[in-house]
């Protein structure tokens, strides 16, 4: 008899895999939170309103395009449309990178939110795994994210200090 509350290899590669997506993702874009801010003077038409707008269309863009490309997912599967969504996210980080501009800065995210691929992940993992397994997939996946918050807080200020802003846009996209 199989001991239930243990993870399956298949879902202990599964859980891990999506950890490590949703910690690259999350820290990518939370090392931008403690840092764009300060760059409200030094980007050519910054105001702290457009500085504001620009950390905010993220959300935006994600929160509308989460149940569309959890539809798509639905239909075309999880992995495309996850791997479309992380383009998409990395697209983004690009045009914000090469931004010397607030409105491409605040264009490449609004692009990186339309990756928005946290719902469909979370389905994946509900997928690969078994029903008595999902509180812990979930938990686990959480604390990814948990701790990628954290890390971003220091690593994001040291990253722009040796890189400045593009150097962060850039490392978003490649994580």
């Amino acid at each position: 008899v199989s001991d239930s509350s243990a993870f399956t290899p298949q879902e202990r590669h599964a859980t891990f895999a999506l950890c490590g997506v949703f910690f690259l993702r999350m820290m990518g874009l939370f090392m931008l939170v403690p840092v764009l801010a300060l760059y409200a003077d030094k980007l050519a038409g910054a105001t702290p309103f457009m500085v504001g707008l620009t950390l905010g269309v993220y959300g935006l863009t994600q929160a509308c395009l989460q149940i569309p490309f959890g539809l798509l997912s639905d239909r075309l599967g999880r992995r495309p449309v996850i791997t479309v969504g992380l383009l998409i996210f990395t697209a983004g980080s690009v045009i914000a990178a090469f931004g010397q501009h607030i409105l491409p800065v605040m264009i490449g995210r609004a692009v990186q939110g339309a990756g928005a691929v946290s719902g469909a992940s979370l389905a994946l993992a509900s997928d690969l795994t078994r029903e008595q397994q999902r509180t812990k997939v979930m938990a686990l996946i959480g604390i990814a994210i948990g701790i990628a918050f954290s890390v971003a807080f220091v690593v994001g200020p040291m990253i722009d200090g040796a890189f400045g802003l593009r150097g962060l846009f850039l490392a978003s996209g490649l994580m």
